[in-house]
């Protein structure tokens, strides 16, 4: 079947593309909403096509990765060849468009050493082209001043104040943050000032960010933000408005939303800005209230929107036009009445990239953590019932995990050395392991250092059903690394483990069944292309039903989507009357 080739340059086109990924996604329910961790305790395998798991059982696991991103093999049924095929035209693409292309003459500048300090490489590749970009929105509407909802540290503002010099204010809800970022910022400056004092100018000045602690619940607390941080900004004579902004609290924001919201003035003088909004993954309904404070404020011009965290959105499927949900915004995907639910936002959290980057060991390790994971889940059914309505929270077990197996490995390296007699794996390559695959160490670890091991032979061996139950090695190292797991997981949720909890039982249970897992998750995973596109083309729509005669939008992936997953900016500005 041909593939239809979907566009949004128009909100007639959006809205036909977003009503197809509702339409497919209709379709496979069972699969959006499903969550891993009930996978064995309520058989997902039986939801799935048998035909399509009795093909991808078998499959090499880097078919498997590959299925996220849209890869078919030859010999694979014709349904699930139609069903992947037509998720991968669905989505969004990750790549496109150069931003030289859509924004002529713009130079991505690289980040200076003493402005990156402190950036990881995602991070600097992700400020450097933002960066650029904001500098060239800004200058192609006049604007000076940027607001950085969701500042974090501060990295983007202090780029675009000391390499684009622009009047930055940095909006963050940690007050630690705002602190790092003001501390951050004076030491740079010193550097600057210093520097300049031996050049021919001698007497160059630095802009740097102005830091504003506070939540965001709403648009018009953060239009009353930036009203205020404007009157700051241009009425530098009004002690008022500096002591407004200087003291200012989430309590004032609400109780002066009306009074700010009006057209500012001094000495019966109209103040007239220009503020670019910029948000560099501002989480969760930050980036939709960045959208609705674009629109609703006269002094916003321009708008450069990357969201992520689309699990934290608050969701409605009211078609009340006057709602604050984060999803959906607009009023032509409200019409469409899809309800995603939290595990369906989950999923566009996903990369499609990364997973097909992993190595085929680390895709295979992160599989066995999906499994420990929905095993445990069994152990919480089964000995704790009263959790289960609760959905407990365990963390991040896998990463906990991971660390210990790896200090073990260290210590049995370490032991080694004195005692060639029990040579053990090369810590070199356990090093290697962790670092690239970021998933725990499963087959490096000696029988020595795995907990309750003989006790498990022991039991096995005494039980009369040896033949039927013979596990070889590497079973039992999962089944000890799975009764870890759980413990600690138990651990985490603050009760202990009952005498009666038969561990190795549980993962029995699960073990025929688990290799099923992978081609499971991966099929699942594929959607979650599908449904981030769906979010950003509500936020998109809700831009274009303005009007494209007072704001023009696009969507535009601008980073490289191995190093930042969440690279999609929606970017939008006000056309002048």
């Amino acid at each position: 079947m041909a593939s239809i080739i979907h566009s949004c340059k128009t909100s007639a086109e959006t809205l036909e593309w977003a009503k197809a990924i509702a339409q497919f996604l209709r379709a496979y329910q069972c699969l959006l909403n499903a969550h891993v961790v009930n996978f064995f305790r309520d058989k997902l395998w039986e939801t799935l096509d048998q035909q399509w798991l009795d093909c991808l059982r078998d499959e090499p696991v880097r078919n498997l990765l590959s299925i996220p991103s849209g890869t078919v093999q030859d010999n694979w049924p014709c349904s699930l060849k139609e069903f992947i095929n037509t998720a991968r035209s669905l989505s969004f693409p990750k790549e496109g468009e150069s931003l030289e292309m859509i924004f002529p003459g713009v130079r991505v500048e690289p980040v200076s050493n003493v402005l990156a300090q402190g950036m990881n490489l995602k991070k600097k590749h992700e400020v450097e082209i933002l960066a650029a970009t904001v500098g060239r929105v800004a200058s192609s509407v006049g604007a000076h001043t940027i607001i950085d909802v969701g500042a974090g540290q501060g990295y983007l503002a202090q780029v675009l104040s000391f390499q684009y010099q622009l009047s930055v204010y940095a909006l963050d809800a940690s007050a630690h943050h705002a602190s790092v970022t003001s501390e951050r910022a004076e030491r740079i400056k010193k550097y600057y000032t210093t520097k300049s004092r031996k050049t021919i100018a001698g007497n160059e000045h630095f802009m740097i960010p102005k830091t504003i602690t506070c939540n965001i619940p709403s648009s018009g607390a953060l239009t009353a933000l930036s009203d205020m941080s404007l009157l700051k900004n241009s009425i530098k004579e009004s002690q008022e408005s500096s002591k407004l902004l200087g003291a200012l609290s989430i309590e004032d924001l609400e109780s002066k939303e009306e009074k700010v919201s009006r057209p500012l003035s001094f000495d019966g003088k109209s103040v007239k800005s220009s503020l670019v909004l910029a948000g560099l993954h501002a989480c969760g309904d930050l980036s939709a209230n960045m959208l609705r404070t674009f629109v609703e404020s006269d002094d916003m011009k321009a708008l450069i929107s990357i969201g992520c965290c689309y699990n934290l959105l608050s969701e409605d499927c009211s078609e009340s036009v006057a709602s604050q949900y984060g999803c959906p915004m607009s009023n032509g995907v409200k019409s469409v009445g899809l309800k995603l639910g939290r595990n369906a936002r989950d999923l566009a959290c996903q990369s499609a990239e990364r997973w097909r980057s992993l190595r085929d060991d680390a895709a295979l390790q992160n599989f066995d953590l999906h499994a420990f994971r929905a095993a445990f889940q069994m152990i919480v059914h089964d000995y704790y019932p009263e959790l289960v309505d609760m959905n407990p929270s365990i963390g991040r077990q896998g990463k906990a995990l991971r660390r210990r197996q790896l200090r073990k490995a260290l210590h049995s390296e370490l032991i080694a050395k004195d005692n060639s007699a029990f040579p053990s794996p090369s810590f070199n390559k356990i090093s290697e392991s962790f670092e690239s695959s970021k998933a725990f160490v499963a087959g490096e670890v000696r029988t020595s250092e795995l907990p309750n091991l003989s006790e498990m032979e022991e039991r096995i061996s005494k039980s009369g059903e040896r033949k039927e139950r013979t596990l070889s090695y590497r079973s039992f190292e999962k089944s000890a690394l799975f009764e870890e797991f759980s413990r600690s997981g138990l651990d985490r949720l603050g009760i202990g483990p009952k005498d009666d909890i038969d561990f190795l039982c549980v993962w029995e249970k699960a073990v025929p069944y688990a290799e099923l897992i992978g081609p499971y998750w991966s099929l699942r995973a594929l959607m979650g292309p599908l449904v981030e596109t769906f979010l950003l083309l509500d936020r998109l729509l809700f831009l274009q039903e303005q009007g494209r005669s007072s704001i023009q939008a696009i969507m535009l992936p601008l980073f490289d989507p191995v190093l930042s997953p969440r690279n999609t900016a929606i970017i939008a500005w006000k056309v002048a009357q």
